[in-house]
């Protein structure tokens, strides 16, 4: 089953306490893609402009990722560079030129438009929106968001979350959102807004995820060495909506699991600067550091 992703792609210039790398691919659709890819063929759409190099391009086409919704306009595509703090929770962003994604308002292929798994990466709500009323019967849609648009979009956002089943942000994101400085009651309040189910990432502490009738925690995988942590919510959100589109299942069960994939494959993408973990991770690794991740909440020590 594909999974069909709005978001953007960057070329990222990025600093950490462990070194730096310059203009390698990024971008929320970029990580979404490639990490939902491991599992399940992926559309992508966004807007790269005419500097985006081939390589990169037949790279993404390796990974079956489906490039007719990827838009190539004159001009430069999109330029991130941001520098990390000793806590790599925290980074500035010291230059931000958004190029051909300014104007950018997404365009569906007429193939994507029956796309039943959706995933509506970080975009202006408004165009998030727009999005949705392409589709002609989204069987589940996950959205995410950032700090700008809760601010200043806030009235569409609101409208949007109406319509998604999943809600995937931070917890710094969630306490904006709602208003409630404690997670699990920002979580209810966010529910309330209409998604059925809300994520919330924490960083090197896992993620939760909270429905009405159940709350689901998993620690982030534990690593002696996090290198650069570009990306790793997008590919939390790719690896997750991958494994939920592979397995075509939305029972309790099948959510964890995919949130356990989701946390397995982010704990690959910090491993490196930019996709460079993620262009030489294999299904056979991933699956090894799941049945890791798994014995680590295993009280019989099987």
């Amino acid at each position: 089953m594909s999974i069909l992703v709005v978001g953007s792609v960057f070329m990222d210039s990025l600093e950490t306490p462990f070194g730096s790398v310059e203009r390698t691919v990024g971008g929320s659709a970029t990580y979404f893609s490639i990490a939902a890819s491991f599992f399940s063929p992926v559309q992508m759409v966004a807007a790269v402009g005419d500097d985006f190099p081939e390589e990169e391009r037949e790279f993404l086409r390796r990974r079956g990722i489906d490039l007719r919704g990827l838009e190539t306009r004159p001009g430069k595509t999109g330029f991130w560079r941001g520098r990390y703090h000793e806590d790599m929770n925290k980074r500035d962003t010291l230059e931000l030129q958004l190029n051909v994604f300014g104007d950018f308002r997404p365009q569906l292929p007429d193939s994507y438009r029956d796309a039943r798994y959706v995933f509506l990466a970080n975009i202006d709500p408004e165009l998030q929106g727009e999005v949705l009323d392409q589709l002609t019967a989204p069987g589940l849609v996950g959205c995410d968001t950032m700090n700008h648009w809760i601010a200043n979009a806030r009235p569409a956002l609101e409208r949007l979350l109406s319509r998604v089943d999943l809600l995937i942000i931070n917890d710094e994101e969630a306490r904006q959102l709602s208003g409630e400085n404690n997670v699990v009651k920002a979580a209810r309040r966010l529910l309330q807004m209409g998604p059925e189910r809300v994520l919330i990432k924490r960083g090197e502490y896992g993620v939760i995820q909270f429905s009405p009738d159940s709350v689901f925690a998993v620690p982030a995988f534990p690593l002696e060495e996090v290198f650069d942590p570009t990306g790793a919510g997008d590919t939390f959100a790719g690896a997750f909506m991958g494994a939920l589109a592979r397995s075509r299942d939305r029972s309790e069960r099948a959510l964890r699991e995919a949130i356990v994939y989701g946390s397995v494959v982010a704990s690959f993408v910090v491993e490196d600067f930019g996709l460079a973990r993620l262009k030489t991770l294999t299904w056979e690794q991933i699956e090894r550091r799941y049945r890791q991740f798994v014995s680590l909440t295993d009280i019989d020590g099987a």
